[in-house]
């Protein structure tokens, strides 16, 4: 799938780990990030399709875009959101 000049994002390789290390890294990789920047998940944990947007809404973060992988896993476009106190 061509990626638009506005989902052009990071990268973060999570292929192979398992719950809850996607949702882990993904809080670490955000949490060095400026509120507005966005980030691709790659994952192929079949619990990521429920654990990222549960995680996104949890922590004010937006899940932009997500689809399945051909050839297995699936690919989450997310945009940080502003630090919650």
């Amino acid at each position: 799938m061509p990626l638009s000049a506005k989902e052009t994002a990071a990268i973060l390789d999570l292929r192979g780990l398992n719950c809850p290390l996607p949702v882990l890294k993904a809080r670490k990789r955000l949490a060095a990030m400026p509120a507005g920047s966005r980030l691709w998940l790659e994952t192929t944990d079949p619990l990521a399709v429920l654990d990222i947007p549960a995680f996104c809404a949890e922590a004010g973060h937006r899940l932009i875009k997500s689809f399945a992988v051909e050839g297995g896993g699936h690919r989450f476009l997310l945009e940080r959101g502003e630090v919650r106190s």
